[in-house]
């Protein structure tokens, strides 16, 4: 509570401000970031899902079509003991991913995953393959502040969305240490957003927070409902028809129970609270941007497992 109370502090102070503000760019990229980044929404430990708070959108394209890769390492550790040995856990994910303007307010966002993850076992290693499930967020602009008129510029949007259970959900997989180990949750999940973004000339805070409702599958498994929050200082270097956006946050996540016939199973709520670092860089209508993120604080599984780094590259064609 504590990390939300100093956020909100923050934005309130910052949103109390009022003088002219003098940017002024040609850049052909300046019409697209005014967009940052929405977090990705992620089961527990990241494996069945979408990007584990890596971003669902980009840095520098508000309409944007391409392709994202994204690796997530985590230990986890098989017994009761605390001298129980602890294995590898290696989930990567390939992801066709865009964002097209439906009105002047109205952008939906889509992403498709095609998952490859792998696990050290007792008896042996274990991979599982296939397309994911498909994410589809709608965010409305709710309101923005005029540049030439305050100190600040203020955006704020609210969406909604749904992921489908496309990718496969595999029940035998729910019931080992990390039951996230899957290509699918077998799923409707619904998706509640809000992004708050705040910009003086170059530099900028990007807020948002994001709350995942997931419902039972077809195995009757559920996995716990999620709520994600992020926070993320840029700064944007423009010259002629090139761009540059580095960028410094931090990324949690706090997820509940999972839930097997009605029943909670112990050990499967968490949090976990992330330092992030990134950048993009684009040129004409090309853009390639990178992320990596390191754990400050976690509590996953009930320590059963411990989330070690994620990254990402993508390379995206703005629309």
């Amino acid at each position: 509570m504590k990390k939300y109370a100093l956020l909100l502090v923050l934005l309130f102070q910052l949103a109390n401000a009022t003088e002219k503000d003098s940017l002024n760019t040609v850049n052909p990229f300046t019409k697209y970031h005014s967009f940052l980044e929405e977090e990705d929404f992620c089961d527990a430990c990241g494996c069945s899902a979408s990007g584990g708070s890596m971003g669902f959108a980009s840095m520098l394209n508000s309409n944007f079509i391409g392709i994202r890769y994204f690796n997530q390492q985590y230990k986890s550790m098989d017994g009761l003991y605390s001298n129980s040995p602890w294995y590898k856990e290696n989930f990567n994910t390939v992801q066709v991913w865009g964002r097209i303007p439906v009105s002047e307010k109205v952008q939906v966002s889509a992403l498709l995953p095609y998952h490859f993850h792998e696990r050290e076992t007792a008896t042996g290693d274990k991979s599982i393959s296939g397309i994911g499930d498909i994410t589809v967020l709608a965010m409305y602009r709710l309101y923005q502040t005029h540049k030439d008129s305050t100190f600040l510029v203020h955006t704020l949007q609210l969406g909604g969305g749904v992921k489908a259970p496309t990718g496969k959900f595999n029940e035998a997989n729910s019931g080992s240490i990390n039951p996230s180990f899957q290509v699918g949750t077998g799923s409707w999940d619904y998706l509640l957003a809000t992004e708050y973004i705040v910009k003086r000339k170059q530099f900028g805070l990007n807020a948002m927070l994001n709350y995942v409702i997931k419902t039972e599958n077809q195995k009757s498994y559920r996995f716990g409902n999620q709520l994600n929050y992020a926070g993320t200082f840029f700064y944007l270097y423009e010259k002629n028809s090139f761009s540059i956006v580095p960028q410094l946050g931090f990324a949690g996540e706090v997820y509940e129970s999972n839930y097997q016939y009605n029943q909670k199973l112990r050990n499967t709520s968490g949090d976990i609270l992330f330092g992030k670092v990134g950048f993009e860089v684009g040129k004409d209508r090309l853009s390639f941007g990178a992320n990596a993120m390191l754990p400050i604080n976690q509590n996953l599984t009930g320590g059963n497992v411990e989330a070690n780094y994620r990254w990402s590259v993508n390379l995206n064609y703005s629309l």
